[in-house]
């Protein structure tokens, strides 16, 4: 009721799609700070992966010309990134559950609000929860060997695919309308950074699965990561979005915004129907 009520009155004061946008950034971010579990679990996971990977297999596992932890913490980032199918789809399913959804869309107020203020503060608390995770690669031996302005531009790359993929999980989510159902297949996209280059090189798996795993957008995310913070030079004998993964990330962003923006928009607004 309150999170509604605020969001009309502050309707009432600036009648403006942007304005209605920041309202419900607004509401998701009190929600954070008043639950935050699932932020927590989501931020730390890959810090915990960065060790278990890092210290208990990484004297297993071989990268030619590097590292694995210089190898694997990019990865870890690009996984990150990629995991906001499953925050974006859990969050509008909760909504969606609880009936929420269904009281915004009584107020006057414009229908993209509502997933553009999700999933712009779905990417605000990813930019800062990216933060310890990248310490905490400082802190195994990673080392950003790239520019400032590379360097910049990768951690820019990385939040415009989290945005990317939030709006996946938010029209899964609107989709689904069930909490404990959208829990379930969340979990289950776990796997998709295990079917990517994220923590291990593809080069030596076979045909069809380097294929798979090479056409992943997080690989080419993860690439596109290591290329820009300096950690290894693309594969020149990879899948195109892979050997060219600034480009290829590029291009999985804008395929995947021009594609599930607009169904995220439309599924909210005809809600159950």
């Amino acid at each position: 009721m309150s999170s509604s009520t605020s969001v009309g009155e502050h309707h009432t004061a600036v009648n403006t799609p942007f304005a209605d946008g920041l309202a419900v950034l607004g509401r998701h971010l009190q929600r954070i700070k008043a639950s935050p579990g699932v932020l927590i679990l989501t931020q730390t996971m890959p810090i915990t992966m960065l060790f278990f990977f890092g210290y208990v297999f990484g004297s297993a596992l071989a990268v030619p010309g590097q590292e694995y932890r210089a190898f694997l913490v990019p990865g870890l980032l690009a996984a990150t990134a990629g995991n906001g199918i499953m925050t974006g789809m859990f969050s509008a399913a909760q909504d969606c559950d609880r009936g929420v959804m269904d009281r915004f869309r009584t107020l006057p107020m414009s229908r993209s609000a509502v997933p553009f203020g999700q999933t712009a503060a779905d990417l605000l608390t990813t930019a800062v929860g990216m933060v310890p995770l990248m310490l905490a690669g400082l802190a195994a031996g990673w080392r950003i060997e790239g520019g400032p302005i590379a360097a910049l531009g990768g951690f820019g790359l990385l939040l415009l695919f989290r945005f990317a993929t939030s709006w996946v999980g938010c029209w899964l989510g609107l989709l689904i309308r069930n909490e404990e159902a959208a829990g379930q297949l969340g979990s289950a996209t776990f796997v998709l950074p295990l079917l990517s280059n994220a923590y291990i090189p593809t080069g030596n798996l076979p045909g069809w699965l380097r294929t798979v795993e090479e056409w992943n957008p997080i690989s080419a995310a993860a690439a596109a990561t290591r290329d820009l913070f300096g950690n290894a030079a693309p594969a020149a004998d990879a899948a195109w979005p892979v050997a060219h993964p600034v480009a290829g990330t590029l291009l999985w962003c804008v395929a995947l915004l021009a594609l599930f923006v607009p169904l995220a928009v439309r599924r909210h607004a005809r809600g159950g129907r």
